[in-house]
């Protein structure tokens, strides 16, 4: 049995019957908002490892301008970004984010360092949580809890204030919230709940808020990267599988050289942060025809997204092929691996106790991993060595009685070895092996893609994120599918994401037709239908055989929608003197649902439509209408009462039933 009761068995509310057959309206000016217009559009990407903001000003659009350099950076990462990371003092107020926050949890002594709150990686649970809402919790370092919502809103509040703040030193006077437009990235694998969860979160940083939500846009990562990637240059990408020289250097040249060119390229130009878009289309999209599908694939810290997209000529706008898919497949994974491979030399007790006693230590260890890790490529030849920080040697002599080095002759892991300056020394074969399960579940998740009968004439693959810089990645992508497409990596990979989420918030209409992620329907009456309806939903009322539980659906899953797109239908009290009609919206991963009752449907809103001291001389059949708006993030409804025009809106919520 549901946890939802019949709605017609509940008292005086006998509940909806549709009136007509069903039918879908495109209404192309269903009450558009007046266009705002904000003087400058400000992207967030809200990374699981590493986050950073861009913007451009909507009279100069082809200016693309990345933050300022953050304090702090890592030796042997360069970067535009700063780590998601963010430390509240022991009162639990927001103390710094990013390699601030690092650096100075860092900097405590022990005892102190045990009070403070340090988050790191925190993105991840909005994607892990399966009944996620606004009380959800993330745990700190030290293992204490806070919720979510005021982590994230303490992060997105922390990015509006350095936005403004820099908005407001270049243009030499105050720049107000209500002259920018906001876009956050998101994962387009996202359940619902985690995209209005960001959402809530911002207003509650006070970016936008539910009188003004157009104000923010949620935009999901791989189309801002397929936007970007649309006005590439030929000197902008590299192109994995082209025979022909790449930007000068032949392809004989190993694909890592050619990396380290592009990347110097990149290093030189690095003092400007300001990137032009030219107002064109790049070379590589003018080869692309009507019709023709190429597949974006997103791989960052946490999650990776693949999104497939056609062509729509003359504009060019995109059209979402198939739904988007992926998984947890982030360079965390690697990180993940790292960490199994030190329980395995030093005992998982060890490690376990470790990282609670020394937090700060344990962070460390990780930030050297990590630039070693940016160090692994496929034709490395000499050893890769990752210091091990003192407090760890002295920690593990204190727990074992005995000492690193013993550990490591003890332990039959013999691609590690011990190295006299205290590092631990990994053969290349080690390091990549820690890559192979992450970068395996990709290559087999695509290969899945690729077989997909929508998936079929696929010209192009873009390799974007983080993750993408990775040469071990690059290979194994271009090898497995470079017979079937050309795999392309746009230059500054990892901002991506970025760029493409400001042109994103320019000109929100590029994208014209998703794939819902999810059926939507109402509970309904329907007339009882011997054979055809199961006994147990036969409801008698006044004489009248009802089936109750009816799924009435509006859109089902990967059904292709238009933005801004309205569906109707028309339905009429099933008892006619009812005055309070409840209209109650589903919804549910699954295509074919027939009754609200079945596993996995889930209610995620009510209408609410109060008739009294309406005219009795209303017609006996009332009709009530219900309409559905399918927006970026937002789904709104709204009931109207036909004879006498009166309405109630509601946007749909996954969080809050």
């Amino acid at each position: 049995t549901s946890t939802y009761s019949s709605p017609a068995k509940s008292l005086g509310d006998p509940g909806i019957t549709p009136l007509s057959p069903s039918h879908i309206v495109k209404d192309s000016d269903a009450d558009d908002a007046v266009e705002q217009l904000f003087l400058v559009v400000v992207a967030i990407d809200f990374g699981t490892t590493s986050s950073g903001y861009a913007y451009s000003f909507t009279k100069e659009p082809e200016c693309i301008h990345v933050m300022r350099r953050w304090e702090g950076g890592d030796p042997g990462v360069s970067s535009q970004k700063t780590p998601t990371t963010i430390l509240l003092t022991p009162e639990r107020k927001f103390h710094s984010f990013g390699y601030a926050a690092r650096d100075f949890y860092h900097d405590l002594d022990p005892t102190e360092s045990k009070h403070w709150l340090y988050f790191e990686k925190f993105k991840m649970k909005l994607h892990t949580t399966g009944n996620l809402t606004m009380e959800t919790d993330l745990t700190a370092a030290n293992g204490k809890k806070v919720k979510a919502l005021e982590i994230f809103a303490y992060a997105l509040q922390f990015f509006k204030e350095q936005a403004l703040k820099e908005l407001s030193d270049q243009g030499g006077s105050d720049f107000e919230n209500t002259e920018v437009r906001w876009v956050i990235t998101v994962p387009a694998i996202w359940k619902q709940p985690a995209k209005q969860f960001m959402r809530q979160a911002a207003y509650k940083a006070g970016m936008a808020s539910p009188e003004n939500p157009e104000q923010l846009i949620i935009a999901l990562e791989p189309e801002a990267a397929s936007i970007y990637c649309r006005k590439l240059r030929l000197h902008q990408m590299i192109d994995l599988s082209s025979r022909a020289p790449v930007n000068g250097y032949s392809p004989s040249d190993t694909i890592g050289t050619g990396f380290t060119q592009a990347k110097e390229h990149v290093r030189r130009n690095r003092q400007s942060r300001t990137f032009l878009v030219e107002n064109v289309i790049g070379e590589i999209w003018s080869e692309l025809e009507e019709g023709d599908r190429y597949i974006v694939v997103d791989s960052g810290g946490g999650t990776v997204d693949i999104t497939v997209h056609q062509i729509r000529l003359p504009e060019g706008h995109l059209k979402e092929l198939y739904k988007a898919t992926g998984g947890p497949y982030g360079s965390l994974g690697v990180d993940y691996e790292f960490e199994k491979l030190l329980c395995k030399i030093f005992g998982e007790d060890f490690i376990e106790q470790f990282k609670i006693k020394r937090p700060a230590a344990w962070v460390d260890l990780m930030i050297a991993f990590e630039s070693r890790k940016r160090a692994a490529a496929p034709d490395r030849t000499n050893p890769l060595n990752i210091t091990l920080p003192f407090s760890f040697i002295d920690y593990y002599k204190k727990f074992r009685g005995h000492s690193v080095e013993h550990a490591l002759r003890k332990s039959n892991v013999d691609f590690v070895k011990w190295s006299s300056q205290g590092m631990l020394r990994m053969s290349p074969d080690a390091m990549n092996a820690l890559f192979k399960p992450t970068i395996d579940q990709i290559i087999q998740h695509l290969s899945d893609v690729f077989d997909k009968p929508e998936v079929t004439n696929v010209k192009f693959l873009f390799l974007v994120g983080g993750f993408a810089e990775s040469p071990l990645l690059q290979q194994a992508v271009q090898s497995a599918f470079g017979s079937r497409c050309r795999v392309i990596i746009p230059q500054d990979v990892g901002l991506t994401i970025l760029k493409g989420a400001v042109l994103f918030g320019l000109d929100p209409a590029v994208i014209k037709v998703r794939r819902s992620p999810l059926t939507y329907g109402v509970g309904v009456l329907n007339r009882f239908v011997e054979g055809k309806h199961p006994p147990e939903k036969l409801l008698i009322k006044d004489g009248t055989r009802w089936c109750t539980d009816v799924f009435d659906k509006f859109i089902s899953a990967d059904q292709s929608v238009a933005l801004g797109e309205t569906v109707t239908r028309s339905y009429t009290p099933a008892k006619p003197s009812q005055l309070v009609i409840v209209i109650n919206i589903y919804s549910s991963e699954q295509d074919n649902v027939s009754f609200i009752t079945e596993s996995g449907v889930k209610k995620c809103g009510t209408l609410r439509l109060d008739l009294t001291g309406t005219d009795a001389s209303v017609p006996n059949r009332r009709e009530i209408k219900t309409l559905m708006q399918f927006g970026d993030t937002e789904i709104k409804a709204m009931a109207i009462d036909v004879a006498t025009s009166k309405s109630v809106k509601v946007g749909i919520d996954f969080l809050n039933y």
